[in-house]
């Protein structure tokens, strides 16, 4: 599933393409991606205008002058600017210039419009990227269970996902099953420093490409030649080179190396 890094990308490869620009038709094809009358959503959307593009978390929101497009791109979503329709095409709208579609394989995401933003979806927490590290570690005070899972929980904070809840442990030195509440202040601080840099690193190489994952103009990542322990079982660790551990942490596969992250 695309988490922060990917959906920070995707935003930032469509808004200046998209922004002023009209919607000029709109069609779906999946009422498991885009909810309630298709007819009533095209209606409201053509001839409204792009204002602008905002990310929390794995949410993105098109905000036009008369209401709002949530997208989630859920595991196999891909939101294309100018991409060729084909058989996993869900949503397509018609621009004054040029075609934003969205293609989801398993109809797992979102593409939604609203006229206001949507009380009735999910809360969730500060965003990953921002969230002050005071508040990170507050937080954190309250929860219970295992870190790795912890992570997970979007209610907990916005983006941060498999992929980068193993990343940020493994720089921060903490077992994936660690409670929180055996963690010192120094060392929460530290996971909150490590999950910053991770995400922002990964930004810069425009997100992991493992599967289905592309940009808005249909560019793959490259943060995945520089993972260091997700996906990498039986390997040597960057370093200590003992060999990686795959564990189930949350109904999660969990990577992490037993040297440097003991309980």
């Amino acid at each position: 599933m695309p988490e922060l890094p990917e959906v920070e990308t995707v935003v930032r490869s469509i808004t200046a393409r998209i922004v002023g620009k009209s919607i000029v038709s709109a069609s779906f094809s999946s009422h498991r991606v885009t909810r309630g009358d298709h007819d009533a959503t095209g209606t409201a959307l053509v001839g409204s205008t792009i204002s602008g593009v905002e990310r929390r978390g794995k949410q993105i929101w098109i905000c036009l002058d008369r209401g709002f497009l949530y997208v989630h791109l859920g595991m196999t979503g891909k939101l294309l600017w100018n991409g060729e329709p084909g058989k996993y095409t869900r949503a397509c709208l018609q621009l004054t210039d040029g075609v934003l579609l969205f293609d989801d394989i398993r109809t797992f995401g979102r593409f939604e419009f609203f006229p206001e933003r949507d009380t009735a979806l999910a809360p969730v927490g500060p965003d990953a990227l921002t969230v002050p590290v005071g508040e990170f570690v507050r937080r954190l005070r309250e929860r219970r269970g295992r870190i790795k899972a912890v992570l997970l929980s979007q209610s907990f904070l916005a983006g941060v996902g498999n992929i980068y809840s193993d990343e940020a442990l493994y720089s921060a030195g903490i077992h994936p099953r660690t409670p929180p509440g055996r963690l010192s202040e120094a060392r929460a601080r530290r996971l909150h420093t490590a999950m910053v840099e991770i995400l922002e690193a990964a930004i810069t190489h425009k997100g992991s490409s493992i599967s289905d994952y592309v940009d808005g103009l249909g560019e793959r990542g490259s943060f995945q030649q520089l993972h260091a322990v997700y996906g990498r079982t039986g390997e040597p660790c960057p370093r200590c080179a003992t060999t990686i551990r795959r564990i189930v942490v949350g109904q999660r596969g969990t990577y992490y190396c037993p040297r440097c992250q003991r309980v």
